[in-house]
């Protein structure tokens, strides 16, 4: 049986990065929306593989990227989300504006989550990794560790929910 391929080799690591640099940062970028970000977390993907080399195979490197990529963005995210909440609370406490305004702020503020979000971040992936990237159910099953029949119901759910956001309109 061969031995699987040592990726700790700089020839066998540009190698990967030539072949899965793009496609991890597209998938990645496709979920944060930021150039910028998209750039730093493929960095730091690619950094960790290097770092654990003699851990990964060369068979199992594009999944590694895959999960190190999303999985850095969903720290973040929860960071993020963690940064919003408590800034919320502080200008919830200093905000001296007319109830109507806020009002009106805080629709605005939905209408363009919304125009912005319009779906789940499950069904944008891979709505746009099929639409957008031209992937196949199966080639985006496999980037995200899913079965192909959830990659099929993502897609439903996001098609149906652009079509009533459209509807809206």
């Amino acid at each position: 049986m061969k031995e699987p391929e040592n990726i700790c080799n700089e020839k066998t690591f540009n190698h990967l990065y030539e072949s899965h640099g793009k496609p991890v940062w597209r998938f990645i970028y496709f979920k944060c929306g930021n150039e910028a970000q998209a750039d730093d977390l493929v960095q730091e993907a690619f950094i960790k593989l290097w770092q654990n080399c003699a851990k990964v195979t060369k068979e199992k490197a594009k999944s590694f990227l895959y999960t190190v990529c999303n999985n850095a963005f969903l720290n973040e995210v929860a960071h993020r989300k963690v940064v919003l909440k408590h800034a919320k609370r502080q200008s919830e406490k200093a905000n001296f504006q007319s109830p109507e305004f806020l009002m009106e702020e805080e629709q605005f503020r939905e209408k363009l989550k919304n125009a912005i979000e319009n779906l789940t971040e499950a069904q944008r992936t891979a709505f746009l990794l099929n639409r957008i990237e031209g992937k196949k159910y199966t080639e985006i099953a496999e980037m995200l560790n899913i079965t192909v029949k959830a990659v099929e119901k993502r897609m439903s759910q996001a098609l149906a929910a652009l079509r009533e956001e459209i509807g809206k309109v």
